[in-house]
């Protein structure tokens, strides 16, 4: 399962109290070596809008890459998406990580009045959406018809700067999304499988071990012989610099159901002091191929040992 992918980190941000406090969050996830900052994309929260939000830190930092995870498909047309990635790769010379998928958080939609569409239906739409997508960076004229879309002798501006164009970033947790992004995707990430619509107990267990093992086999079957190419993320949403690894996951395994060990080796978990957060994230490349590991706000600063240690191995 190992891929020849070197390490990499970055931090999934989503809101700031002023200009200056985003602009020095931004500065801080670069000085300490992470590659990327992303955004999610929902309504209901105290976020900041994701396009606008990325382009202001790409606007104050040089190398750092921005991008979204992942931005809602449902939300907007891909082909305004398109533009307004494009024209963020335009802006901050190449530094701009795609990441779209199918809309998940069935909150934001009631919230919107927007349908909220069975997840098969929410995929076809993604699918249907990075054809667009894929056609309006081409910068030559181009028609779709599709059940979703139709797009009649368009051609997108700005082009972006990346060739073909920007990394495309898919995640999931289910079968046909992970196949999806196999085949249509450069960064995939593994995540828990959110198909009721909220982060419930059945979210958390589909994220153990075995589960993510069983996801990552989705996206190779989706891949076919380009699977090597492919970047594995992962998103640890539990994540902690700690003495006490075992006395940490036990205080939350407990609350789902979980054991102590399950909650430790779970897809979402990095728990541990630094050298042995270090030696599960090596592990972990090993056996699930997962290079690309993203951090949240609250823990980024803690883990920087680990990714000076680990980015660019």
């Amino acid at each position: 399962m190992a891929h020849d992918h070197k390490f990499r980190f970055g931090v999934q941000v989503s809101s700031a109290t002023s200009a200056a406090d985003w602009r020095d969050k931004a500065r801080k996830i670069e000085a300490l070596g992470y590659s990327t900052l992303s955004m999610p994309d929902h309504f209901i929260d105290t976020e900041l809008a994701p396009m606008t939000a990325i382009a202001f830190a790409a606007a104050h930092t040089t190398t750092l890459r921005i991008g979204h995870l992942v931005l809602g498909n449902d939300y907007k047309h891909p082909a305004v998406i398109a533009k307004e990635a494009a024209t963020i790769d335009l802006l901050s010379d190449g530094r701009h990580e795609f990441g779209l998928g199918a809309g998940w958080q069935q909150t934001d939609y009631d919230a919107l009045g927007m349908p909220y569409d069975p997840p098969g239906t929410r995929v076809e739409r993604l699918e249907e959406a990075l054809a667009v997508i894929k056609g309006a960076w081409s910068g030559e004229k181009f028609s779709f018809t599709g059940k979703h879309y139709t797009i009649t002798d368009y051609v997108g501006l700005p082009t972006p700067v990346q060739k073909p164009h920007p990394p495309i970033v898919i995640g999931g947790g289910a079968p046909r999304v992970l196949k999806l992004a196999g085949r249509e995707a450069d960064i995939v990430g593994i995540n828990p499988n959110l198909r009721k619509g909220a982060v419930t107990d059945d979210a958390i267990k589909s994220a153990l071990a075995e589960g993510t093992r069983q996801k990552v086999e989705w996206v190779k079957e989706g891949a076919g012989k380009r699977f090597k190419e492919i970047e594995l993320q992962i998103r640890y949403f539990l994540a902690s610099i700690t003495d006490d690894a075992e006395g940490f996951a036990g205080a939350v395994a407990g609350g789902f159901g979980l054991s102590t060990q399950d909650a430790l080796d779970s897809g979402v978990a990095l728990i541990g002091t630094v050298e042995e957060c270090i030696e599960r994230l090596q592990q972990r490349r090993e056996e699930w191929g997962v290079s690309y590991i993203v951090l949240g706000d609250d823990t980024f600063e803690a883990f920087a040992p680990v990714v000076a240690a680990l980015a660019g191995t």
